[in-house]
Order: C-alpha cells, then sequence, then structure tokens
C-alpha cells in the first residue's frame, strides 16, 4: 500500500518510527544541567585525576561514553548512548541504503573477489561481473595480506556523485573502471519466492524505513503468481522501524482491527488501526519467529496472533516491549532513550523483566536454564499474564510472543566439525572458486536445486580444500556425522554466488522442520 495511504495513522506517531529523532535528549541534558552540576563536575574531576595518576593511559573518551551508557542501563536495557563513529552505519541500516558501488565480495586468497552485483548499480552499468578480482582502488594497491573487509567497505563506499577507480583482474586482464557512486539499496527483504504453486515465503532481516514497500512490490509479485498462502519468516530478525511493522500487519488485516497501542508518561497513549483494502487480506498466513525475533518482530507477530488472522510457529521471541526515541547530541553522537511501552491488541505488553539488571537480561540466561531451544516455558503460563485473541484463544504475556505451534529446535547432524567448516569460511570461499567454471551452467535458482547434487568427489575435494587453505583439519567422526548437513551447506552457499539470498533458502528451507511445520498448519 502507498505511504498515502496510511496517513491517516503514520502521520501522528513520531514515536511510530523507533529510531526517530526528538527532543527528549535536549530536555534530559537542560534538566542535568539545572540539578546535577555538581554531579557532573565530579565525574570531570574523577576522568582528570585518572588521566593525571593511573598507572596506564586512560581513553577518558571511550570512559566517559561507557559511563554514560552504563547510567542509562540502570533505567531498562534498550536506553542506550551511541558514539558519533558509530551513528553512520547505523543510520544507513534504518533508511536502507547507502551509498556505493554496489558490489558483494569475499576476501580469498588476500584478494577482493567479486561474488554478486547489485542490479543497476554503478558497477553493473560500468560492466564489472560476478567473479572479477579487484586489486587496486584509486590506483592505490588494495590486496595482501593486511587487507581488511573494514579497508575494502572504507575505499568503496562514499557520498553518492562521487568518482572512484578501480582496477580489476579478469582472467589474465586487468581493466580500470571509472565509477561514479551511487545510492545502494539495503534489502531488509533478502528472499521472496514461490515453494509451490499457491504458496509463497518471504524472509524480512530487519525493518528499515522502506520494508514495507519493499514487501509490498515482493508480495504483490507473488500475489500474481498465484500465491493463496504465505509462509513470513521473522526468525533472527531484531526489529528496527515500527511504522513499517505497523503498515505490513494493515495488509493482512480488514478495516478497524487494533495492530498496537503505545502508552508513555511523557507521549502519552496511541492506538493505530487497520485500514481498507489490504491486499492480502484474503491470504493464509503462517509467521516464523524464534529466540532473535524481537521490537517490530514481534508486533507484527503479535498484532496477527491477537486478531486470529494467522498461526505463529517456533519458539518464543525475544521479548521488547518498549519504544525508543533518539535525539542526536551536539557532537554527532546519539541517546537513545526508551519512551513508552507498547501492547499487543489483546493487551498484552510482552517486554520480558530487566529487574535483574542489564548483564543478565541481555544474557537471557533463564532461557537457557528452562531448555527453551528443546521445550516451551511452563512458567509464563500464569493468571496474572493470561489475555484473549479476537476469537476468545488465551496468549500470555510478560515475555514475549509465545508460538500457537511450537517446534523444538534441530540439532541432528550437527557436530563440531560442522561448526568449524561454517565458521572458517572455507565452504564461500570453495563455492566461488566453483562458480568460476560453473557459472554458466543454470539459468535460475531452482533449475540449480533440482539439478545439481554435490557428489561425494566433489565433497572429498573441499574436504582437503578447507584442510589446506583454511586449516581445519579433517574430523572423520565429525565428517561421518554431518556429511549431508556439510553437502547441503556447500550446495547452498553456492547456489548464493549466482543468486545471492533466494539460491541460498532455496536449498535449505525444503529441510527446515520450522517451516516444514508451519506449511502443514497452512494445509
Amino acid at each position: 500500500m502507498s505511504e498515502e495511504t496510511k496517513n491517516n495513522y503514520i502521520l501522528p506517531i513520531i514515536i511510530s518510527i523507533v529510531l526517530a529523532s526528538g527532543i527528549i535528549g535536549g530536555q534530559l541534558l537542560t534538566n542535568v544541567g539545572k540539578k546535577s552540576s555538581g554531579e557532573i563536575q565530579k565525574l570531570e574531576d574523577i576522568l582528570s585525576i585518572l588521566d593525571k595518576n593511573y598507572v596506564d593511559k586512560v581513553d577518558k573518551d571511550s570512559v566517559f561514553e561507557a559511563t554514560i551508557s552504563d547510567m542509562l542501563h540502570k533505567l531498562d536495557p534498550h536506553s542506550n548512548y551511541i558514539a558519533a563513529k558509530d551513528m553512520k552505519s547505523m543510520n544507513e541500516s534504518i533508511e536502507g541504503k547507502f551509498g556505493g558501488v554496489g558490489i558483494r565480495f569475499l576476501l580469498l586468497r588476500d584478494t577482493i573477489c567479486v561474488t554478486n552485483i547489485i542490479p543497476n548499480s554503478p558497477s553493473q552499468k560500468a560492466g564489472i561481473k560476478a567473479g572479477d578480482k579487484i586489486i587496486k582502488v584509486n590506483r592505490k594497491k588494495l590486496h595482501g595480506k593486511n587487507i581488511t573487509n573494514e579497508m575494502v567497505l572504507a575505499s568503496l563506499k562514499g557520498e553518492p556523485g562521487t568518482a572512484v577507480g578501480v582496477t580489476i583482474v579478469r582472467g589474465k586482464k586487468q581493466i580500470n573502471f571509472n565509477l561514479v557512486r551511487g545510492i545502494i539499496p539495503i534489502s531488509s527483504i533478502p528472499c521472496a519466492y514461490m515453494i509451490d504453486k499457491q504458496t509463497g515465503y518471504v524472509l524480512i532481516s530487519e525493518f528499515s524505513q522502506v520494508t514495507a514497500e519493499e514487501f509490498y512490490n515482493e508480495s504483490s509479485r507473488l500475489v500474481q503468481q498465484g500465491m493463496t498462502k504465505l509462509v513470513l519468516d521473522l526468525r533472527n530478525n531484531p526489529g528496527g522501524v515500527m511504522s513499517s511493522a505497523i503498515e505490513i500487519a494493515d495488509a493482512f488485516l480488514a478495516k478497524n482491527n487494533m495492530i498496537l497501542k503505545s502508552k508513555g508518561k511523557n507521549e502519552g497513549e496511541h492506538t493505530y488501526y487497520s485500514t481498507a483494502g489490504g491486499h492480502l487480506e484474503k491470504t493464509k498466513v503462517v509467521v516464523l519467529i524464534n529466540a532473535n525475533s524481537a521490537s517490530a518482530s514481534e508486533i507484527l507477530a503479535g498484532a496477527l496472533q491477537d486478531n486470529d488472522r494467522g498461526l505463529i510457529v517456533g519458539r518464543r521471541s525475544y521479548g521488547k516491549g518498549l519504544i525508543q526515541k533518539d535525539e542526536v547530541l551536539r557532537d554527532g553522537s546519539n541517546l537513545r532513550l526508551t519512551i513508552a511501552r507498547y501492547y499487543t491488541p489483546s493487551g498484552r505488553c510482552i517486554q520480558r523483566s530487566y529487574k535483574g539488571g542489564y548483564d543478565n537480561y541481555m544474557k537471557d540466561e533463564e532461557r537457557i536454564t528452562r531448555n527453551e531451544f528443546f521445550k516451551p516455558d511452563s512458567s509464563i503460563f500464569v493468571d496474572s499474564l493470561k489475555f484473549k485473541t479476537k476469537h476468545g484463544r488465551t496468549v500470555y504475556g510478560g515475555g514475549g510472543i509465545m508460538p500457537d505451534v511450537f517446534v523444538p529446535g534441530d540439532t541432528s547432524g550437527a557436530s563440531f566439525y560442522l561448526t568449524e567448516l561454517q565458521w572458517s569460511g572455507a565452504p564461500r570461499a570453495f563455492a566461488f572458486d566453483f562458480m568460476q567454471q560453473n557459472r554458466s551452467k543454470w539459468s535460475t535458482a531452482k533449475d540449480f536445486v533440482q539439478q545439481f547434487q554435490v557428489s561425494d568427489e566433489l565433497l572429498k575435494t573441499f574436504i582437503s580444500f578447507a584442510q589446506k587453505d583454511f586449516h581445519v583439519q579433517k574430523d572423520p567422526l565429525g565428517l561421518a556425522v554431518s556429511k549431508e548437513l556439510i553437502k547441503r551447506t556447500l550446495k547452498a552457499e553456492i547456489a548464493s554466488q549466482k543468486w545471492t539470498e533466494e539460491g541460498y533458502y532455496r536449498v535449505i528451507n525444503p529441510f527446515d522442520k520450522e517451516l516444514i511445520k508451519a506449511l502443514s498448519s497452512l494445509k
């Protein structure tokens, strides 16, 4: 749906954008100046004494910034201080774009290897291709043992409209390209495809300012392909811009269904309702969540669950029910302050307790000790936190969104050897080399998945490659336990070389037990 059709409830909610600017920080600092000058002077005195007398050199700026963060964490776990140097990358994630040349790369054998080209980017328009190797940027050597991902990003990213020279090696030829950096989108929906003739799959990795528009475009494309049922994957989605979650929920709900309510001492109370004409109002939907689905993900899942609009499948979500607003300070740093709590349509606040302090909250040890990876935590089901959905089903607050259908975690085929291979980066590097010779063999990701299998001979070659180039020693027992998972990982990485995340997930999704349960729930 267009942004204009949502103005009747989007425009009044500056707090609906979790990361929007505000005036709270300025008010806070003004009050501090009036009431706490003595405390500020005390902190300055302590930093000065540390600088003069401490046994080692003291970085006063980092100590001061850590002090601010600790102070905010005494309030709640999500109020925070963000240093000026970290704000640029933070804003890129929120806005869903950055200035650059439009490539994905892999550092392999001390060289920048181009794995994918972003469509319509400066690199694609200039003729750079996947498989090229970058050796110079602005005539300066950019390869060797000391090169890092950060160095590459710092060289290639920059303000749109600025020029950058790139020298690549293709085969045995060196080619120079003069590029003008453009605006490169950061997709928050890296994968959307049809699982079968009726069922679509959409993965949302985070919520940025453009996620709702992305979702509309991708889901509309799938509807045109025949989608009447949808699996919406919010697993490992940490949240982000709240208004995007609200707008996506609106696409599924008929007019005048509550999506969310927020309450704050200074912000008052705001309630958000669905509007008419959602393009997915008739589409069956199942939502996948897990312990890393947080914030805006929980808003979307909670709205669909409480309105009995779709089933939630997986494991209990993170449990973040607080809303933050940002204030940019004079030095470019940022004060992120909690200003309200939000409530799902049934009245639930899903924020889990943080009375045990910041460290305990962040570790979430109770989830581990109660073995929630394999079974639901029954201690959450207490009468004081009991609520009713629109059609009278019982749901619970106080600690995330509890799924309607619990799916225990799957550890079959796991081994330390598999983990070591995955963390080493060997599968992705091997896949890059493999695709150098086979990039034109398959026209679509679907064809690749159906036609290609990792043979025992190719697996043997990979094991030797991992041992030689990445120092992962062969483990016969681990290989025996994880053989099929290693093959599957390798196939997925090869697919991602040409078809990015869609290729990757087309390979692994047919074996995903949570997705399999979601598909059976849709039937």
